[in-house]
């Protein structure tokens, strides 16, 4: 296995990471407003997310400095191409996050109204975005000898695109109600996981009509294999769901959108970027990478701090396991 190789599956890895963390993130604040009934359970909602969201977002960074450093050619097409794409995508995250910082800061009913819309509207556009974007690196864009995009954002907004897009935004609600049962109490509780299977039986669907489309236009034996897995780790997160059994169903879910990442990234390799227009004008592991002395420094730096950021984040979750209560009604001012 080459450098280019492990340095692929490096940042699959990291994307892997960045969507299931930030997947249930996106989920609880999609969710907000549609089982946040009065002002306790709305701040209920967004305390499970409160301690761990903006250290899911680091994945992203991680991952996109990752691309630029392993394969700039690479890093360099996409994010020209998909330039407005992305920046709706950063204006969302953005909105999101200052909505969540600044939504208590005021004791007045309206801000926090549109604190709570911003952060959906925020949730929504990301959980979106993502799918349209990974959707159409995988189907492959138009590219010329270049390697420059030629098309525009209404290029990206085509059928297989917006199936993608579509598949993440349910896998990202559904993922989102199964974390809210997992961390909260009583009523909420009950009400996120009913949702929680009500969206599974349409997100299952859609998933499978995205899978069964990636597959039959860019396949290899590891991306059946990943896809199959996919699929039966989501009906074993529903029927935890079903038996009450929310840990259970969070690691189904959480397994579920792992292994449909892993499915793209297996369908996509070798290439990185493949071209619709020829394709010999495909950006694969090895055109778009950085040197070998590069990836080998990178592989070294990698070696060392990975374990670190893992342990840490892993321990910022079990300090915050406890499931978080509803207070009544009378408390708030």
């Amino acid at each position: 296995m080459d450098l280019q190789t492990i340095w692929f599956a490096l940042i699959a890895i990291l994307w892997v990471g960045y969507l299931v963390l930030e997947g249930f993130d996106f989920g609880v604040g999609i969710l907000l407003l549609v089982l946040g009934r009065s002002e306790p359970e709305r701040r209920a909602m967004l305390r499970t997310i409160g301690p761990v969201w903006d250290g899911n977002e680091v994945w992203v960074l991680v991952a996109g400095g990752a691309t630029f450093a392993a394969f700039p050619e690479w890093y360099a097409t996409l994010f020209s191409g998909f330039y407005l794409a992305l920046f709706l995508l950063l204006v969302g995250l953005i909105v999101r996050g200052v909505a969540i910082e600044y939504r208590n800061k005021r004791e007045d009913v309206r801000w926090r109204t549109r604190c709570d819309v911003a952060i959906a509207i925020g949730s929504f556009v990301p959980a979106l975005l993502w799918g349209v974007a990974f959707a159409n690196i995988v189907a492959g864009v138009p590219i010329d000898a270049h390697k420059q995009f030629t098309g525009n954002l209404l290029t990206l907004l085509n059928p297989y695109g917006l199936l993608g897009g579509l598949t993440t935004l349910l896998l990202f609600v559904t993922h989102g109600a199964v974390f809210l049962g997992l961390k909260t109490e009583g009523d909420l509780r009950d009400r996120a996981n009913r949702l929680a299977l009500r969206v599974g039986v349409v997100t299952a669907v859609v998933a499978v009509a995205f899978l069964a489309w990636t597959e039959a236009q860019r396949s290899s034996p590891a991306s059946i294999v990943f896809a199959v897995l996919t699929a039966g780790s989501f009906v074993g997160a529903m029927t935890a769901n079903v038996v009450r059994r929310e840990g259970w169903a969070f690691i189904g879910t959480a397994a579920t959108i792992a292994l449909a990442v892993l499915t793209l990234f297996t369908a996509l390799y070798p290439n990185v970027m493949p071209s619709s227009t020829d394709p010999a004008f495909s950006l694969t592991i090895h055109n778009a990478s950085s040197t070998d002395y590069t990836l080998t420094i990178m592989t070294g730096v990698a070696v060392i701090f990975t374990p670190i950021v893992l342990l840490y984040q892993g321990w910022t979750y079990w300090v915050f396991r406890r499931r978080v209560s509803v207070p009544p009604v009378s408390v708030e001012r």
